[in-house]
């Protein structure tokens, strides 16, 4: 019986994923450490502070306008402290621009890693239904008995089925139409002239999505042109 209280824990971290996720999160910090330590407001504060200091300097030159060598020194120092600020500035900005696409980077990562995991997941399970629609197909309850063991197990067949529809999965429906290699794994082939070359004639396998990605492909038996002179099939004799 399948036990509903225990779902598929897909996000569960493999200790690979996990010593990922470690790395990440230290990248991190050390990315928002070094932005901590440009202080560009503390640059400017000093930018305006010298300024002030100019200010009131230059009442203190001579009468001839021309300004005193700790004037001009100040001076100096203002345009370099301003060189910082543009330099610290360009630096903020292309150091918070890498750390933006390194946290989307990140992010489609893990999610990724998700989306593999619940997909190794699901994969494993998918025999298993397998072995429910064959028991379905060739098991013929004949007693009242039986039928009670048949409904039983289909039960627990229909909670699987429902809880991988939930997970996103949904089965392929693959037969009389146009063969896809990107859907379908053609196993067999058989000549024919009552159906259209390419046609897919017999699903052997089910296959299966999850979204819109390709979970397993359908092994099925696909339609070929039958050879010139050669004896009808026992399909086409009946029908004939």
């Amino acid at each position: 019986m399948v036990d509903e209280s225990r779902p598929i824990d897909s996000s569960q971290e493999t200790p690979d994923v996990a010593e990922e996720n470690a790395a990440s999160e230290v990248e991190e910090l050390r990315i928002e450490d070094a932005i901590a330590d440009i202080d560009v407001e503390a640059t400017a504060a000093s930018v305006e502070s010298l300024i002030g200091e100019t200010a009131a300097e230059a009442g203190s030159g001579d009468a001839s306008g021309i300004p005193s060598p700790a004037v001009a020194d100040l001076e100096n120092q203002i345009v370099s402290l301003k060189a910082q600020v543009d330099d610290r500035t360009s630096q903020y900005m292309r150091i918070a621009a890498d750390f933006e696409n390194y946290r989307r980077r990140n992010s489609k990562e893990r999610e990724d890693q998700e989306v593999q995991i619940k997909r190794n997941t699901i994969t494993e399970l998918l025999p298993v239904i397998d072995n429910f629609e064959r028991a379905r197909s060739h098991i013929k309850p004949q007693t009242e008995a039986e039928m009670t063991i048949h409904k039983s197990y289909q039960s627990v067949y229909k909670q699987l089925v429902d809880c991988l529809k939930r997970l996103g999965v949904s089965a392929m429906r693959v037969e009389e139409q146009e063969f896809d290699p990107n859907l379908h794994e053609a196993v067999m082939r058989e000549p024919t002239d009552q159906h259209p070359e390419g046609t897919v004639i017999e699903e052997l396998v089910r296959g299966y999505m999850i979204g819109d990605r390709v979970l397993r492909h359908a092994m099925v038996k696909v339609a070929a042109e039958p050879e010139p002179g050669s004896a009808p099939t026992a399909d086409e004799a009946a029908s004939g």
